[in-house]
C-alpha cells in the first residue's frame, strides 16, 4: 500500500520544518546499515544537535526546490541516502559521524550543502578540523586575560621602579 498525496505533504513539511533549523546538511550512503546501526548513527549525532533522516531523494528534492540555502543538494541526490542535518556543533557533528563510519565501516559521505554551497567530503573534514565554539571561547579568554595580567604588572612596575630609583638615590647620597 503507498502513500496517500496528504501523508507525502507531510512528509516535505517536516524536511522543510528540519532544513529550516539547519546549519549544515550532509548526506551518506547508508546501504548496507541496519536498523540498529541507523539508530546507533542517530544517537550519536543528537547529542552533537544532529539529525538523521532517511528518506526518499525526490522528497527531498521537493523540500529544497524553492529554497536557495538547499538547492544545491539536489546535485548528489542520487542512490540510498541518509540525510544529516545539524543545528548547532557543526564539527562535533561531523566527527561523530566520523566515529561512526570508523565502526561501522559501511557509509561514506556523499557530500553537504552549507548556505547555498555544495561542499565535498573533504570540506566537511576541514570543518571537523576546527576548534569548537567553546575552545575558541576559552582561547579568546585566555589571550584577553594575558594581556589584562601584563598591563596590570606593567602599571604596578612604575611606583616601584620609582621606589627603587628613590631608594639608590639615597643609598648613594648617605655613601
Amino acid at each position: 500500500m503507498g502513500r496517500t498525496p496528504e501523508n507525502k505533504r507531510q512528509i516535505v513539511a517536516e524536511l522543510k520544518q528540519s532544513l529550516s533549523e539547519s546549519q549544515l546538511m550532509f548526506i551518506v550512503n547508508y546501504r548496507g546499515l541496519s536498523v540498529g546501526e541507523i539508530g546507533d548513527l542517530r544517537n550519536r549525532l543528537g547529542s552533537k544537535g544532529g539529525s538523521c533522516k532517511v528518506t526518499k531523494n525526490t522528497f527531498m528534492g521537493i523540500a529544497v526546490q524553492d529554497d536557495e540555502r538547499w538547492q544545491a543538494v539536489s546535485e548528489i541526490l542520487k542512490g540510498d541516502s541518509a540525510f544529516v542535518m545539524v543545528k548547532d556543533d557543526l564539527g562535533g557533528a561531523i566527527k561523530a559521524y566520523q566515529e561512526f563510519q570508523k565502526a561501522s565501516k559501511k557509509t561514506e559521505i556523499r557530500g553537504g550543502v552549507m548556505d547555498g554551497k555544495l561542499l565535498t567530503e573533504a570540506d566537511l573534514k576541514a570543518i571537523a578540523d576546527l576548534p569548537s565554539k567553546e575552545q575558541l571561547l576559552a582561547q579568546i579568554a585566555g589571550a584577553i586575560n594575558g594581556v589584562a595580567t601584563k598591563l596590570a604588572v606593567g602599571i604596578n612596575e612604575v611606583p616601584s621602579g620609582l621606589a627603587r630609583a628613590i631608594k639608590q638615590i639615597s643609598e648613594k647620597e648617605s655613601a
